[in-house]
């Protein structure tokens, strides 16, 4: 199993910080290699609030994900460097590919790109733009996968695409990603017509951040059905998972830790939630029972495994969580290698 960290982005992800400073980023970047991590996460918001978790409805800052990305490839040398996901209508899919591209190359060919519909309604107000309805937004999606992962081939060649959204006319990535035979584009999201993009356009599938295992592997189902239903091979889709996750030594570590985390955790996200209740769809326990959760996870058909070391999406509660999880998790003599890929 590999092991990725979702690393702090927003003003709301670590105590203290409003804004959020860069070396603070920095530091979780390089402590996570460290420590062994195989994967370094961002998502992509204009800003984001917390309304929908619980808390209050101002807007938060973000680090850009590629401008960061870019950013972190000359810091850490050794894990690969993700997007959990960029928002389709944010970037013309040529311009986002080259930019991706480009990406990879400073990265050494450690870039895996994730891609999704989008669901945050303000990105799309800032931009001048309605949100689109579910349906369409998915459209939008699969034409934005067809078009990134023609241009991040490395060959460089010119892309023809004449879509209902995204068009290209030669549009060519050089110098072209370093990667073969592309950088992994995958699909973020849950629902069954996204099940279907993924079997029919993608490298990959992630989901995240709260999954029980008998919910997963309902989509699962679905996933392989689409699959068989297009003539692929399920083994095929590189599956990623990211989960809400905390780790404590005992029992009665675990609850002073989670006490911390709520102490640590925005007004009203955490407010009368017990440890009891949080524990459900989350990867929380012991190190005992958080490695027997994992090994559940990799029979499922996890490869990896992304961690949300708090209460919110890319919020950290500490540097001490992150550490025993990866104790527990990773060990001595971690290292990143490539995703899985199809075939």
């Amino acid at each position: 199993m590999r092991v990725g960290l979702a690393l702090p982005q927003y003003d709301y992800s670590v105590p203290g910080e409003s804004p959020l400073r860069w070396e603070t980023v920095l530091r979780y970047a390089t402590r996570a290699e460290e420590l062994g991590f195989d994967s370094l996460w961002l998502s992509d918001h204009l800003f984001l609030d917390i309304a929908k978790y619980g808390g209050s409805p101002e807007p938060r800052g973000a680090y850009e994900p590629l401008v960061t990305l870019a950013a972190l490839a000359g810091a850490v040398s050794r894990p690969r460097l993700g997007t959990l996901v960029m928002c389709e209508a944010l970037r013309p899919a040529t311009v986002l590919a080259k930019a991706l591209a480009t990406l990879d190359r400073i990265s050494g060919g450690r870039l895996d790109v994730g891609l999704g519909a989008g669901w945050y309604e303000p990105d799309y107000l800032a931009v001048g733009m309605e949100m689109p309805p579910p349906g369409q937004r998915i459209e939008r999606l699969a034409e934005a996968v067809q078009v990134c992962r023609a241009m991040l081939r490395p060959d460089g060649a010119p892309v023809e695409f004449d879509g209902r959204f995204h068009r290209a006319r030669g549009a060519r990535s050089l110098p072209p990603p370093l990667q073969t035979p592309n950088p992994p584009v995958f699909v973020g999201g849950k629902g069954d017509r996204l099940l279907r993009l993924v079997a029919e356009h993608a490298d990959g599938w992630n989901t995240c951040w709260t999954w029980t295992p008998d919910a997963y592997r309902e989509r699962v189902v679905v996933l392989e059905q689409e699959c068989e239903r297009v003539g692929r091979d399920p083994a095929g889709v590189w599956r990623s998972l990211g989960l809400y996750a905390l780790c404590g030594e005992d029992h009665a570590d675990l609850a002073r830790r989670f006490e911390a985390l709520r102490a640590a955790t925005p007004a009203g996200v955490l407010d009368g939630v017990t440890l009891d209740e949080w524990r459900r769809g989350r990867l929380v326990g012991t190190v005992d029972e958080v490695r027997e959760q994992v090994e559940m996870w990799a029979d499922l058909g996890v490869e990896t495994l992304i961690l949300g070391v708090g209460a919110l999406p890319f919020q950290v509660g500490s540097e001490a969580d992150v550490d025993l999880l990866a104790a527990a998790l990773i060990g001595a003599g971690g290292g990143a290698t490539a995703p899985a890929r199809p075939g």
